[in-house]
């Protein structure tokens, strides 16, 4: 009987701290995006009145003008492009980092430490350095194209690659976080596997292919979700990057680019709400459809 009591009251104590450890989290989850998540879909139902008030409430009619402005979807469009040069480079970029930086080298933990430098610096700041790298008269990126006889490269005005220019700029931004999870993942993976794998006489490609990939696909799946929330959301690099004359404005701005545009220089809050709900389902919809594809590639065994 006095050990049903003590179990019980051990369970109860570990109930009550499990609650109040998760209560934190909980808490910043739904005031920072629980509300905000019902605020901006109420927001959208209406047209913002002068200096921010008297909004006069209009249903759908945010959604169907949506629906018939070009811009958006082009902004939707700028924003894919983005994405699908980013996540993908900057996971395969990382992940070669991790492995060779998994293995026996010296100064490891200096290497480790210069990937991620650029994680810790401010988005504003890395925008600029760039921006100076990529000016087409000043830049050094011309001038060492220059250097080796070639012409300059527009690499922020022309419309044909502008977004890859933002995107290269991503890329080196996200390496070093990338890499400190493949890393960690990595270190998950038994020695014992290639040790074997060597006395079979297989070669590091064949070990990175049948051994390293399937037992870090789960860390894997996991960078993938975040790094293509992540791109979908991409805005400061635009915005320091891209002046409102750069012709290739309309080729680059995000939809979260134009949700500022709409909501904070033109100051209609409605239309820019219903702009960041097609954008908060495009990403719901993206990850829907990677947790199902993940059963055919992600192994947990």
């Amino acid at each position: 009987m006095n050990r049903k009591s003590k179990v019980s009251r051990r369970e109860r104590s570990e109930f009550l701290w499990g609650w109040l450890f998760l209560l934190p989290t909980m808490a910043g989850l739904i005031i920072l995006n629980i509300i905000p998540i019902f605020q901006t879909i109420y927001q959208s139902l209406f047209k913002t009145g002068a200096f921010g008030k008297g909004n006069v409430f209009i249903g759908l009619d945010n959604y169907g003008q949506l629906f018939s402005d070009g811009t958006v979807w082009q902004a939707l469009w700028n924003t894919c492009k983005y994405a699908l040069v980013e996540v993908p480079f900057s996971i395969a970029i990382a992940l070669l980092i991790a492995v060779f930086l998994n293995g026996k080298i010296r100064g490891r933990s200096i290497w480790r430490t210069i990937y991620f430098l650029p994680m810790v610096a401010a988005p504003a700041a890395v925008a600029m350095v760039w921006r100076w790298l990529y000016n087409s008269e000043f830049g050094l990126l011309n001038h060492i194209l220059r250097g080796m006889g070639f012409s300059g490269v527009n690499w922020i005005s022309n419309p044909n690659i502008a977004f890859i220019s933002v995107a290269v700029v991503g890329i080196w931004s996200v390496i070093g976080y990338n890499m400190v999870l493949f890393f960690a993942g990595l270190q998950e993976i038994p020695r014992d596997y290639y040790e074997a794998a060597q006395i079979d006489g297989a070669d590091g490609i064949s070990q990175f292919f049948t051994i390293t990939l399937p037992l870090i696909s789960p860390t894997m799946f996991f960078v993938t979700v975040t790094r293509v929330i992540g791109a979908m959301q991409v805005f400061d690099s635009i915005y320091m990057m891209m002046g409102r004359s750069n012709p290739a404005l309309g080729k680059t701005q995000s939809l979260v680019y134009l949700f500022y545009k709409y909501s904070f220089i033109e100051g209609n809050k409605g239309y820019g709400s219903s702009i960041v709900m097609l954008l908060l389902l495009v990403i719901l919809l993206i990850t829907v459809i990677q947790m199902f594809c993940q059963k055919k590639w992600v192994n947990y065994s």
